[in-house]
């Protein structure tokens, strides 16, 4: 299960870092924005079950629309 999206390893440049993370078809909220004091880094927390992982390889990824 998924706790925390890391803002520098989202690969869409249209994304929002200071808006909470929804869902493009449904507007549901998936995590709300958060400053991850271990590392320094931006992140969102994610909701319990919000986001389901999958591993993908390099070139089925620009297959995929973003």
């Amino acid at each position: 299960m998924l706790k925390r999206l890391y803002t520098d390893r989202i690969i869409s440049s249209r994304l929002r870092t200071d808006a909470n993370l929804a869902c493009k078809k449904c507007k549901t909220i998936l995590g709300i924005p958060i400053m991850y004091q271990k590392e320094k880094r931006t992140a969102y927390r994610l909701f319990a079950g919000a986001v389901i992982k999958k591993i993908i390889k390099a070139d089925a990824l620009k297959k995929i629309r973003l």
